[in-house]
């Protein structure tokens, strides 16, 4: 990112950029810089933005080789194609003779850095990766937030907002607006005003369901289960999301054991590295054996489910019941 600010400030720009990775608020918001900073924003005669798969590369190919009208470059943006997914040599080899006047800007999720567009932008251009932001800079990125509102906001407070709300940086921007308003007549930020506004993923009440059946808090966990219900969550969503839990447990406690480090632990798993401790905390409740074997239940209530054997709301809950028992 270091790299592409400098290009922002000095506004010598590069003819083809790549941001790629999971952050989708810093994509929108460098994609976003880069347009209003390329091309005059009324200029629609020299911008062109393309999304989704079956995007033409003859038609994009066409378009960069015509000259920009009475403006200094052409700009194309092209949002989620999956060129660099599939095989594209046409527009690999055409980026290499990209002309002056042409600036391409690519926004994906997944790449493959071993194929010839790739290669072919990266020695063009610049390629950027916008991935998961570490906590460090995420609360960074919070106070900053918070102090531009005036106010102000404990460093224990801003952790405990992450863990109700997550690590996803344009979710965790609406919860902000949203404590923002509702503290409007208060200088500091409590967990209170956390607790009472901000809305928790379902994936952190996911967390402290298991959180409750490892605890035998059946009662508790039997809660958690209901909330989910009355927000109309499928009860079948609701396992998987439990299924896929208790199968990160078994990731981390297999990768902890065998001596790995945390950034490496979220690298394997794909959790984010702020959350990561909290899981290898999880996971020493659990033997290897019983996450095993809960796996192993949940997917025979499903198939009890699909078979009409069993009803999705009450599966769900014997499931709960069975493994959050004293």
């Amino acid at each position: 990112m270091k790299s592409l600010n400098e290009d922002l400030k000095t506004g010598q720009f590069n003819n083809v950029y790549l941001l790629y990775g999971e952050e989708a608020y810093l994509k929108k918001q460098y994609k976003d810089k880069l347009r209003n900073a390329m091309v005059a924003p009324d200029d629609t005669m020299n911008y062109a933005y393309y999304e989704g798969k079956g995007v033409n590369v003859k038609e994009i190919i066409d378009l960069a080789e015509t000259l920009p009208f009475f403006a200094e470059r052409r700009l194309i943006i092209m949002e989620n194609t999956g060129f660099f997914k599939n095989a594209t040599p046409e527009l690999a080899d055409y980026i290499k003779e990209l002309p002056e006047s042409t600036s391409m800007i690519f926004i994906e999720s997944e790449v493959d850095k071993r194929g010839k567009l790739y290669k072919a932008v990266q020695n063009k251009g610049r390629v950027v990766e916008l991935g998961r932001q570490d906590e460090a800079t995420l609360l960074r990125w919070i106070a900053g937030s918070v102090k531009r509102e005036g106010k102000q906001i404990s460093e224990s407070t801003v952790r405990h907002f992450l863990t109700k709300v997550g690590t996803d940086m344009e979710n965790i921007q609406k919860e902000l607006e949203k404590l923002f308003c509702y503290t409007m007549e208060k200088d500091m930020i409590t967990v209170e005003d956390v607790e009472t506004i901000c809305t928790t993923q379902i994936t952190n009440q996911i967390f402290d369901m298991v959180n409750a059946v490892a605890d035998k808090q059946q009662r508790k966990a039997l809660d958690y289960y209901y909330d989910l219900l009355a927000l109309k969550e499928p009860p079948m969503r609701i396992l998987f999301l439990l299924a896929r839990q208790f199968k990160l447990l078994l990731e981390v406690k297999t990768l902890d054991k065998q001596g790995y480090a945390r950034k490496e632990i979220a690298s394997k798993t794909g959790l984010h590295p702020f959350v990561v401790g909290k899981y290898q905390e999880q996971a020493k409740v659990f033997s290897r054996k019983e996450l095993r074997a809960i796996m192993e239940e949940s997917a025979e209530i499903e198939e009890s489910v699909k078979t009409g054997s069993l009803t999705d709301t009450l599966g769900v809950e014997l499931f709960i019941m069975k493994y959050s028992a004293k």
